[in-house]
């Protein structure tokens, strides 16, 4: 997601682990038979307006996917809609994000991705996400209680807590290494080819592990940011309120 600032001319960063290998750690970190692993998506990966064939990529093993919603006050994800929609139908579980912009306001931000995206209650609903790595300029007590206040009027009006995207260094440096946050699930973006994710902010484990930034996966045209789920919620089924427990089992910019 370290792409997704509004810069579409930045280049993206260089793959730094290669998918085998990367499999091989994550399944060492997690102890599993078998990693459920999930990209991420955004308008990038619509190159020309083309489509993701979320058919295709159930059908690769990849059981649940996160979609770009808003950023900031204005920003919807043009293909936000039809991606949300043909995933339903593909029987992928959908994850929605919303990109901050703390130098705007949290609590209007917060109702328009909530908005949005009608709520993350039903089948097939990963809790919502609050995609941090920008600060606004603000400082770290500043950027505490911003997203402090995301994150309670989300809740609030979605009633399920919150998942937090970031990175390490962001949370080291924008937020201070906080630990006030340890109660929602954490979804690190860690690129450096470890068998684990450095954890940042005191939480005991990471829930989503953003392991590269161009991966391949079938069905969405060109590089995709891949994740691993670690099991840190529970079973994927019932964390993404799967119809089935057997289907579960297994970034810069306005993007």
């Amino acid at each position: 997601m370290y792409r997704r600032l509004n810069h579409p001319s930045k280049a993206r960063r260089k793959y730094l682990i290669g998918s085998a290998l990367a499999t091989i750690g994550i399944l060492s970190a997690t102890g599993a038979a078998a990693a459920e692993e999930g990209p991420d998506v955004s308008s990038w990966q619509h190159p020309g307006g083309s489509g993701i064939n979320w058919f295709a990529v159930r059908a690769s093993g990849h059981p649940f996917a996160m979609v770009k919603a808003t950023e900031g006050l204005n920003y919807i994800n043009p293909y936000f809609v039809p991606d949300s929609l043909n995933m339903r139908i593909a029987g992928v579980a959908r994850g929605t994000y919303h990109f901050a912009r703390p130098a705007l306001p949290p609590e209007p931000q917060a109702i328009f991705y909530s908005t949005m995206v009608l709520g993350q209650n039903g089948p097939l609903d990963l809790p919502p996400v609050l995609d941090l790595e920008d600060s606004g300029g603000l400082p770290p007590a500043a950027l505490i209680d911003w997203t402090h206040r995301y994150l309670n009027t989300v809740e609030a009006m979605t009633g399920r807590a919150p998942i937090i995207y970031t990175g390490v260094n962001f949370w080291r440096n924008a937020m201070a290494d906080t630990n006030e946050f340890t109660r929602y699930p954490l979804w690190i973006a860690d690129y450096r080819g470890n068998d684990q994710p450095e954890v940042p902010g005191g939480w005991p484990a990471w829930t989503f592990w953003q392991y590269t930034d161009s991966g391949s996966i079938p069905g969405i045209p060109g590089g995709t940011d891949v994740n691993v789920y670690s099991g840190a919620q529970g079973d994927l089924a019932s964390f993404a309120r799967m119809p089935f427990s057997g289907s579960g089992s297994g970034s810069s910019g306005s993007g």
